[in-house]
């Protein structure tokens, strides 16, 4: 039967069915009563949907509250068992791969190392390799949780790069500084028919997966627009405004800063990347005569730089001499930074400044009162005035948690039902719920 609005009984029933599922998901344990007046429901809509709800296992009571002068009212809550997510971050050092349940409880990860061989280690996302450590991680979590397979809502996975779709191939990768051209990795994971055709996957950038998480569950919630940035090996960002509802991932790290300047790993010169980035940050102290640990990845190299840089006491009280060289490239670091962050600020007026990604956590601690007197004064006054710049709130498991958010939103929207289609041909509904979370 379809409506005056065009919409059909269907689509009604899964908007009941939605309102419900992401009250009781952000807000509860709630009652019925409640529910009402939060979802905008009649107390027949409700009593319904969650009858159904609760006999499909999504929903559970937990216990009750007294009410005024009558008998006291029960409890719901998300039933957190009653499915499975799983988050991938295809980072710089690493592939991380978490399972989680419904309540985004992580229950298994697995970590598996990618090589740092090489001047530019593009080799290191060699595609087999990643798809290899794909497979294996996903394998890896649900054996030791327990879970089967046929539980899953979805796979989401935080990639560096662009993400097209094509309806052959699925999402397909566009990540010109890992030396990934077109690369079909939605197809390539499902000819691998790790999983059942019916267990979708979420490919995105990870920049996205970051933005989406803080924006639901950390620093960003409560704003209406904002720009959520991961610093890396390289630098990205994700922003949600009005006109981006779903949030959009910018390729802000290849944002011309110096023309003529430095050699990026995209190809181009003068970058913010390759003068911002954990990896340009590295060679950048090397070329200046300084001298970063040898044989170690890039957390630990970047870790070693800033304690060169910004040295604490031991415990005999003594301090290490400040160097210099590291000192100077990271206050040089932090003025490319603020003048990146105020094109930002000048081009969409956010609320909010969000700064995640593990090398964003390290260097945000020591010199982000720095980046933000350099931002103000790049910005135009009014954007600038109204603008906050801080840390994630979420810490460097944020891309991973954000990418289980993917099948989880998309989950929600379709009424707490799995996607019917295909998953070349899946609907984005997912995405209309990003920016609806956040302002609330």
């Amino acid at each position: 039967m379809t409506m005056r609005s065009g919409r059909t009984v269907r689509d009604l029933r899964r908007a009941n069915r939605t309102a419900v599922l992401q009250r009781l998901y952000f807000d509860g344990p709630l009652s019925r009563f409640s529910l009402g007046p939060v979802t905008g429901l009649s107390s027949g809509s409700v009593s319904n949907v969650v009858s159904e709800l609760v006999a499909e296992g999504l929903v559970e009571e937990a216990g009750s509250v007294d009410s005024a002068g009558g008998r006291p009212r029960t409890l719901l809550r998300i039933s957190a068992h009653s499915g499975y997510m799983i988050g991938v971050d295809v980072g710089e050092t690493r592939v991380r791969i978490e399972l989680f349940d419904l309540a985004l409880t992580e229950l298994a990860r697995v970590e598996k190392p990618l090589a740092t061989e090489g001047p530019r280690r593009v080799d290191r996302y060699d595609v087999g390799v990643v798809v290899g450590h794909l497979r294996d991680g996903i394998t890896e979590v649900l054996s030791q949780a327990g879970i089967p397979a046929e539980r899953l809502l979805g796979v989401g996975i935080g990639v560096p790069g662009i993400v097209a779709r094509s309806a052959h191939d699925g999402a397909v990768v566009h990540g010109q500084t890992i030396g990934w051209d077109a690369v079909p990795l939605e197809r390539l994971l499902r000819e691998s028919r790790l999983l059942p055709e019916n267990v979708p996957y979420y490919i995105d950038n990870g920049a996205k997966t970051l933005g989406q998480a803080e924006m639901w569950f950390g620093a960003g919630r409560g704003a209406q627009n904002a720009v959520v940035v991961l610093f890396g090996s390289g630098v990205g960002a994700c922003v949600v405004t009005d006109d981006m509802r779903s949030g959009r991932a910018v390729e802000w790290g290849h944002l011309t800063v110096r023309v003529r300047g430095r050699q990026c790993r995209c190809g181009a010169k003068g970058c913010l990347e390759a003068y911002a980035g954990s990896e340009a940050l590295l060679e950048r102290w090397a070329e200046a005569g300084g001298r970063p640990l040898a044989g170690v990845d890039e957390e630990t190299a970047l870790t070693a730089m800033l304690a060169a840089a910004y040295p604490t006491p031991d415990a005999d009280g003594t301090t290490a001499p400040t160097d210099a060289t590291a000192l100077a490239v990271l206050e040089e670091t932090a003025e490319y930074l603020g003048a990146g962050f105020s094109d930002l600020i000048n081009l969409f007026q956010p609320e909010r400044v969000l700064v995640g990604g593990w090398a964003g956590l390290q260097l945000g601690r020591r010199f982000l009162d720095t980046v933000r007197t350099y931002a103000a004064s790049y910005s135009l006054k009014y954007p600038a005035g109204r603008v906050e710049i801080d840390l994630g709130t979420l810490g460097p498991d944020a891309v991973t948690v954000g990418a289980a958010i993917l099948p989880l939103a998309d989950f929600f929207a379709r009424g707490g039902r799995r996607p019917e289609a295909a998953p070349e041909e899946q609907s984005p509904m997912w995405q209309n719920s990003l920016r609806e979370r956040a302002a609330q």
